[in-house]
């Protein structure tokens, strides 16, 4: 499945060429939100804490931040929730959201509005990327508790590349695998006028592009770095090379809350950010196998 951070925004972020402006230079403020009664636009903070427990929003079957079910979820972001929960005293529960066709769309379904057959908001959504251009038009959402870097890198055979790693050139000759649809897709079969596209193959989730690595079907696989830590073996290496035209590589991964409640928002920041301060979230990345990079806040 394509991810939130692979599609319309960031895909449009990575490609996007152009003047630079100042920050929300461009801002035009947006309709009030309509017809979204109190009973799906999520909590306060006050009734967070008296009922005892608070609700996040969490990709479902996306490892290795958010995977298992309801009853046994697993992953970086769970774990991540549970700081936040123990942070305000009360329990956390989660709830597995499927990705919609662009970010804005996860947002109103599971942050300020609720989905429009079933379902209904969480307090506070996980993996959220920050952009500050992003922010700016989105003005329902709080985007704040940046927890964080994320980049996108290239997972080898080492086997087949004994004296250099490989770089997205090679693929004009080797074989690459990609989530279908994701940005690494995107920029691979836009790069050099077309000519790597016999060489990759493309896979409904990038957990099958890694397993098909790791079964030599293919000698590179393109995605996400934790995503491609998360399913190496010896024989398989990560590095990150210059990605030549893509702007954007590297993020900011955070968390988005309801407008309506900003005592909640800063709340969940300082939560993230007493957790980075005394190294508990890197922890959780080191616990995974995954490398930490800390957020820009």
């Amino acid at each position: 499945m394509t991810r939130f951070l692979f599609r319309v925004m960031l895909i449009g972020l990575a490609f996007a060429a152009g003047p630079i402006h100042a920050r929300c230079a461009d801002f035009v403020p947006q309709a009030k939100p309509q017809n979204a009664s109190r009973d799906i636009v999520g909590q306060d903070l006050d009734t967070i804490q008296e009922r005892g427990w608070i609700e996040f929003a969490v990709y479902e079957d996306f490892p290795p931040y958010s995977f298992g079910t309801r009853e046994t979820p697993q992953g970086v972001d769970i774990e991540i929730g549970r700081i936040i929960a123990a942070d305000l005293g009360v329990e956390a529960r989660f709830k597995f959201v499927e990705a919609g066709e662009s970010l804005d769309a996860d947002l109103r379904n599971w942050v300020w509005k609720g989905p429009i057959v079933g379902g209904s908001v969480a307090n506070v959504m996980l993996r959220v990327p920050y952009d500050s251009e992003f922010a700016c038009r989105v003005e329902q959402v709080v985007f704040t508790g940046q927890y964080a870097g994320e980049s996108i890198a290239i997972a080898y055979d080492k086997a087949s590349y004994p004296d250099e790693k490989p770089v997205p050139a090679y693929f004009r000759f080797d074989s690459v695998a990609v989530e279908n649809d994701s940005i690494a897709d995107f920029y691979l079969t836009s790069l050099a006028g077309g000519q790597l596209n016999a060489n990759i193959r493309r896979f409904p989730t990038m957990a099958e592009a890694v397993k098909a690595l790791a079964g030599g079907e293919v000698m590179a696989a393109m995605g996400p770095k934790a995503q491609l830590e998360h399913g190496v073996t010896e024989a398989i290496g990560v590095h990150e090379p210059s990605l030549p035209g893509f702007s954007v590589g590297a993020w900011t991964i955070g968390l988005g809350v309801n407008f309506r409640y900003r005592p909640l928002a800063y709340a969940v920041d300082d939560a993230v950010r007493y957790a980075l301060d005394d190294g508990r979230i890197a922890g959780i990345y080191e616990r995974y196998g995954l490398s930490f990079t800390a957020p820009e806040r």
